[in-house]
């Protein structure tokens, strides 16, 4: 059984659910197998409009599921809401454009007819985070079911309660068995991608479980796509723009979900003749955006993280680059309503004067800690941002927008903001995801509907039809 505590009250237990043993997920599996056969043989007009209904029934039920969300992950109910609406939004999204990106592509020519079939895979393995159970699930659920595959979501531990729910939501307007969900840790989640009847996995989360999952798949050469971390610099040139909505902008783009996001904005880099005024705008910002607090408290923006260990290691890497000479500036208010002995809580912190070596600007920190790094060089900084493993997002600041995309095409990373950061940046038509070790194959856009449909070749070329010029018994083309 896995029992979930309130992270902003964590003697609070909010529910449980049970765990499935490899018989169950066996089962599970076969099911959607069986599924699949009667999914796939449906018109995609009859599976757009399945999940327009389930678009519809999640949007009704936003307000009770945003509370649970809040209650289990930390994450504030004012952006559980977001990302429950968000999450209907993308999928209205696919539901409008997946019947032109999927559908067949035909050329019949002089050099014959070449149809390209856009087929689905079979059985999807979703597995999920905890940090934005429901976008991050969507995100595979719309694109796969839309192209005709069943699918199977095995969510975090961590976050398994509001997941459900919304899979139980969009099971009502869909077949038996089409979408289906199973809990448990690593157990389960083995049995699962593991699967001899799983075509494809598509994983988001942290690389250590990104190679045990993409290690478990290649047992059976099954195709995987992972959107994993990102150590996300934003650069801020000479010109940068430093009013107070562009700062209480990346204040958020680092803070929000308590910094518990793949693509927040985890290193800050400035021109060292506009360090001093950076650091002042930066913490006037945060002192109006971020109050932290119960995730169910009116104007809280910033709940506790996700669990104990978590906070111990983002302290263990403030204190580490404190140690190193750095300081610890600490940023918001608090909630005068929350107790924040009784929750998993930690004060933001920007960090000033840090070494490069620090663990905090090496690491992808995942809380709510932020590095601050002078720079005076504009091509030794891109290098600095470049450097390390993790390559998911970045941005790029300046008042001149061309000199901005300039800079942004040299960056190493998947998606490049200009002047913003996070999810602001995001449109639902860019396709999304990592370079380097941040994961491979992409979300959002047309990129992220073709991830769940395989393309199939039908060829018949004109040299063999009546009157045709044949070719060579063993010819190559022409």
């Amino acid at each position: 059984m896995i029992v979930r505590e309130n992270p902003s009250r964590s003697s609070e237990v909010v529910g449980q659910v049970e765990v499935a043993c490899p018989a169950t997920v066996d089962r599970v599996v076969r099911r959607a197998e069986a599924a699949y056969r009667r999914w796939s043989a449906t018109t995609i007009d009859e599976r757009l409009a399945a999940l327009r209904a389930g678009a519809d029934a999640l949007t009704a039920r936003i307000d009770d599921l945003a509370v649970l969300l809040a209650r289990e992950s930390g994450k504030v109910r004012a952006d559980s809401a977001g990302e429950l609406g968000f999450s209907a939004t993308y999928l209205r999204w696919v539901t409008a454009h997946a019947g032109a990106v999927l559908a067949d592509d035909e050329v019949d020519d002089a050099a014959g007819r070449l149809i390209l079939r856009r087929r689905p895979f079979g059985v999807i393995a979703a597995v999920t985070p905890w940090n934005a159970p429901i976008i991050l699930a969507m995100l595979k659920i719309g694109p796969a079911l839309a192209a005709g595959n069943t699918m199977v979501v095995k969510p975090s531990p961590l976050a398994p309660l509001t997941i459900s729910a919304v899979v139980e939501i969009l099971s009502a307007h869909l077949p038996a068995d089409v979408l289906q969900v199973v809990h448990g840790d690593a157990e389960a989640g083995a049995a699962l991608v593991g699967h001899e009847l799983v075509a494809k996995v598509a994983f988001t989360g942290g690389g250590a479980a990104a190679r045990h999952v993409a290690a478990q798949a290649a047992t059976r050469t099954t195709p995987t796509v992972l959107e994993l971390g990102g150590n996300d610099p934003a650069v801020f040139l000479p010109d940068a723009d430093l009013s107070p909505t562009a700062m209480e902008r990346l204040v958020m783009a680092s803070f929000a979900t308590s910094g518990q996001v793949c693509m927040a904005a985890k290193r800050l880099y400035v021109p060292d003749s506009r360090h001093d005024e950076f650091v002042e705008a930066y913490v006037a910002a945060a002192g109006r955006v971020l109050r932290t607090g119960d995730a169910l408290a009116d104007g809280v923006t910033m709940g506790p993280m996700i669990n104990a260990a978590s906070v111990a290691r983002v302290e263990a890497l403030v204190a580490a680059a404190v140690a190193d000479g750095a300081r610890a500036l600490p940023l918001g208010r608090t909630d005068p309503g929350t107790d924040l002995d009784d929750g998993y809580f930690l004060t933001p912190t920007l960090l000033v004067d840090v070494p490069e070596q620090a663990a905090v600007v090496g690491e992808e920190q995942f809380g709510p800690t932020v590095p601050l790094l002078r720079y005076t060089d504009v091509e030794d900084v891109l290098a600095r941002a470049n450097a390390g493993e993790l390559g998911l997002g970045a941005s790029v600041w300046s008042a001149d927008e061309e000199r901005a995309v300039d800079f942004a095409r040299r960056f190493e990373a998947g998606f490049v903001f200009v002047n913003t950061h996070n999810r602001t940046g995001l449109t639902l038509r860019a396709p999304f995801g990592g370079v380097k070790r941040s994961g491979y194959g992409r979300e959002y856009g047309e990129e992220g509907l073709r991830e769940y449909a395989q393309t199939c070749v039908i060829h018949a070329p004109a040299a063999f039809r009546p009157g045709g010029t044949a070719l060579a018994a063993n010819a190559y083309p022409a």
